[in-house]
């Protein structure tokens, strides 16, 4: 069963903004602290930004902070990013993530989370 799926990826000129949305089940999303990973080419998953389940708090990656927001809309079970002033090294898969939150979890590994989406491409030019 497909718990997160992601959409709103693309090809965009440096500069430009895109807005990815993620929708999840209501397993994967009720009481979760909800993430956006992403993942270049031979390079690792890194976490750009993270809302807790009550959306009070936000994180964000010291790469992306300033240019994206993280929200979440509880009535439609969605997380969005919205990407702004993109550069040619935002290029990598997005992919959205949910959290149980636990004893011992951290934000930034990957392990500490149950549900994943497939990935969204997108794609920045010089």
């Amino acid at each position: 069963q497909v718990q997160l799926v992601e959409s709103g990826g693309g090809l965009v000129q440096a500069g430009g903004s895109l807005r990815l949305s993620c929708t999840a089940s209501t397993r994967a999303f009720v009481g979760k602290t909800m993430a956006w990973f992403r993942q270049a080419p031979d390079k690792e998953r890194e976490l750009v930004a993270v809302i807790t389940a009550t959306g009070g708090a936000t994180f964000y990656s010291d790469s992306v902070k300033g240019r994206f927001a993280i929200s979440r809309d509880s009535a439609k079970n969605t997380v969005t990013l919205q990407m702004n002033s993109l550069k040619p090294e935002d290029t990598a898969v997005y992919i959205c993530a949910g959290q149980t939150v636990r004893l011992g979890t951290t934000w930034s590994n990957p392990d500490d989370y149950d549900y994943w989406g497939q990935g969204t491409q997108v794609t920045v030019s010089s």
